[in-house]
Parts: structure tokens; sequence; C-alpha cells
């Protein structure tokens, strides 16, 4: 079975680019109060993250590539659109090709072909949405393949080993994700309560520490970062984010936002978490989200951010523009031959200039538009490109 429970060899585990140490933080530049203005400041920062695959420039945005690909685009796009670090799903790539395809590659750089650094998830998230086919205990999650059935089952020290086999420059901790409405039976479709919160909150530190015993005694080259959980709570917030530093990670992650909760509960918890983490280890806001959420983010503190919704809205036909959102589908587009963004410079809007002279991409709305309709392949590859080139220039 492609995705019986991983068993760690040194010798199937190529690691290569060791680094040392594995993550290191640089921090360049701050956002000051400027007095005479009246420009109170914000925790903004730039940094530079180095990993065991390269550098990163941070505040820095992480296309999704859920089963080893970002959705349409090729990794040389992805460079070329200055991608620096991608996002793998555990779960899913454990799923399907499995394991064993994967050690066989030496981890998912090589499979992929993606040279620069990669993030993987922890699978946690993926097996809490499987619903009434998993069943949560203090030692892990039991639950039925959605592929073929199979009885699996997903424990902090599994989710390690993995992510081990993935060889991931950043693996995260497994955690139960803290809903924003209550899936408990008696409690279900309410909103989460703070003893509920709490139990899931305790859960995902005890689960950290043993993710961080397995990620040592595998002897994972990568960095292990830890995930703060407490729901909408402040004080819950607070109590594990001073656990997880206690634990000394090489960076930490907000987890359970955009979950459900109103965008004001969100801001909140923005607001609260980001800025209290340690000064001089990488923070990611997971998940998230708009590009004012973005933005909103930045200030807060956060260094790092994830969310499908560049390339899903692209799918769609939805596209961020600095004058707002654009509908591809609008019958308006149908003979419009201006750009989709005068301002963009991705391939999409401005195209790039061949060796001679000649232009290559830079294509009108009508003919994106006309894409669309057809239902053409090329149509979500190009509202892809543009999308993610709008988020990682943002």
């Amino acid at each position: 079975m492609t995705h019986d429970h991983p068993h760690h060899h040194d010798h199937d585990h190529p690691h290569d680019h060791p680094a040392q140490p594995v993550v290191q933080f640089d921090q360049l530049r701050t956002d000051p109060p400027v007095p005479e203005t009246g420009y109170a400041g914000s925790h903004a920062r730039r940094g530079t993250l180095t990993l065991n695959h390269g550098m990163v420039q941070t505040p820095i945005f992480m296309p999704v590539g859920t089963y080893g690909t970002v959705k349409g685009v090729t990794p040389t796009s992805l460079e070329d659109m200055g991608a620096q670090i991608i996002l793998g799903n555990t779960f899913h790539l454990w799923m399907r090709p499995g394991l064993d395809v994967m050690q066989s590659f030496g981890g998912l750089h090589d499979f992929e072909r993606w040279r620069k650094p990669i993030l993987t998830d922890s699978g946690g998230f993926q097996v809490w949405s499987l619903g009434a086919m998993r069943k949560i205990t203090e030692e892990g999650v039991h639950f039925s393949s959605p592929v073929n059935g199979d009885k699996l089952f997903m424990s902090p020290e599994v989710s390690m080993q993995i992510q081990t086999v993935l060889n991931s420059d950043i693996a995260m901790q497994l955690d139960e994700c803290t809903p924003y409405l209550s899936v408990e039976p008696k409690t279900k479709g309410q909103v989460t309560t703070e003893s509920e919160a709490r139990k899931s909150m305790e859960m995902s530190l005890r689960w950290a520490k043993r993710s961080q015993t397995e990620f040592a005694r595998l002897e994972n080259p990568n960095a292990l970062f830890g995930i703060v959980q407490g729901g909408m709570f402040e004080h819950l917030r607070q109590e594990s984010l001073e656990a997880l530093v206690e634990m000394d990670f090489p960076g930490y992650a907000v987890g359970g936002v955009s979950v459900g909760e109103p965008k004001d509960e969100m801001l909140r918890i923005m607001a609260h978490t980001p800025h209290r983490l340690p000064w001089h280890k990488p923070r990611y806001l997971m998940g998230v989200g708009t590009p004012e959420d973005l933005v909103e983010g930045v200030a807060s503190g956060v260094d790092m951010f994830d969310c499908v919704m560049p390339t899903r809205n692209a799918r769609n036909g939805t596209l961020f523009t600095r004058f707002g959102d654009l509908k591809m589908r609008n019958a308006r587009h149908k003979s419009d031959h201006g750009p989709l963004d005068a301002t963009c410079t991705c391939y999409t809007c401005k195209g790039i200039t061949r060796p001679g002279g000649m232009v290559s991409g830079g294509f009108s709305r009508a003919y994106l538009h006309h894409l669309d309709r057809c239902g053409e392949m090329l149509s979500p590859m190009l509202l892809t490109i543009h999308n993610l080139h709008y988020y990682l220039n943002l």
C-alpha cells in the first residue's frame, strides 16, 4: 500500500544542501514611528530567512502546491514571477503518490523539480476536515482514506515521519485546528466555547512536544515550526504562545484563523498574537487571505503567508488588480483591447520581450474573456499567473 505508515531509514533520505543553522532569520528593517508626521509606526518588518534550499526575503507570500504542483503553473513561471518558497500538502502527498515514490526521489524537491525552499503543512487540517470519516483521540486521528477507504492513522509521530521523507525545508507540527463553529455533537454549529477551545489548544501543545521529540529522533536536518492555537480567545492564544516559546521552535505559526469566523474576529487575533511571538524568529499566518488581509498581517508583524485564494479565484475567473477585483466572465470585456491591469508587469498583462525584440504574452481582456467563455485550458493558467504575480508583488 502506497500510504502505509512511514518507516525512517537514514540511507533513504539523502538530505542535500545541509546548512547550519537550519533557520537563520535576520531582520533588515522595521517600521518605526515618525513623530514629526504623527505616524505611529507598526509591527511590520523585513528580513532574510535562510533555509536548506536557499534564502527567502520576508515578508513573503507562499503559493500553495497541494499535490506537488501550484495548479496550472510551471516551476519556471513561479520563479519568473518571484516565488521564493512554495507549499506542499503532507496529507495529500501521503495518499498519492505515497511515501515509497517520495522516498525514491529523496523528497519533494526532486520529485516536482523545484530547487527553492518548500514548506509542508502537517496534514492535520485535511484529516480534521474529513468530519465523520475521522475520530480524534489523544494518541492521534483514526480515519478512512478518502482515496480508497483504507483505515489509516495520523499522529504527531507519523506526520513528522512523512514530512521527513518529503524533506521540506520547513515542517509543521501536527495540531488540532480549533474551528470557529463547534463540531461537537452537543454544540454543533454553535460558536466554539472557551472550554472547547482550551481542550483543543492544550492537546495541540502536547502534540507540539511529541512532534518536536520525533523530529529530533529522526535527525531531520530541516526546521520544525510550532503552531499557536486558542480559538478566538486572546488569553488562550497567550498561553499557547508562551508554552510554544518555552519549547524553543525555530519558527512559529498562528493557526486557527480564517476558519469561518467574522473578519473583525480574525483581525482581532491578528492584532493580538503575531507581534508577541519572538522577535528573532519567523512568524507565519496560516491560510490568510485577501490582499487586504496580507497588508494587515504585515503591519501586525507577520513574515509569511499562504492562501489558495489567488489560484482558486483565477480558476473561477476572478482577478485581483490595483483597482479592485475584476470578473473575467463579464460581457463588458468581450471586445476590450486593453490588458487586465495596465500597471502589472506579469506575463499575462505585459508579456516578456524575447531576444530580437519580439514580445510574448501581454494579452487583451477580449482574448482572456474569450478563453474563459470557451473553457480553454490556457485560461486558468494565464489568470493564475496574473493573480500569483499580484500577490507576490503586493
